[in-house]
């Protein structure tokens, strides 16, 4: 499925559309990060925390997600391991407060 996008007649109207998918993202990015303190408090230890054949299982569904979606999939990929390295380190920080007590 290919999210069909319209026609700006300015780049004043482009950066306007731009903004508002940044606030979009930047609300789903903050879901997102809510998930995963969640699931520090599910994880025995850093092993489980880190879980590189899930961030692999992740890329793979996203680059398959970026190829529906008509969008380079090396860019979907270099931006979600940047998140999840972010996020893993976050977790991290979580699974540490949560198990030390």
């Amino acid at each position: 499925m290919v999210v069909k996008v319209r026609e700006c007649v300015s780049i004043s109207e482009v950066r306007e559309s731009i903004d508002q998918l940044d606030d979009q993202i930047v609300k789903l990015i903050s879901e997102r990060s809510r998930y995963v303190e969640q699931a520090a408090k599910y994880k025995k230890d850093t092993d489980d925390v880190k879980a590189p054949k899930m961030v692999e299982a992740v890329i793979e569904k996203v680059r398959n997600l970026a190829n529906e979606n008509n969008v380079n999939p090396d860019i979907i990929e270099e931006v979600y391991r940047t998140m999840i390295s972010c996020f893993i380190n976050h977790e991290l920080v979580q699974h540490s407060k949560l198990h030390s007590k």
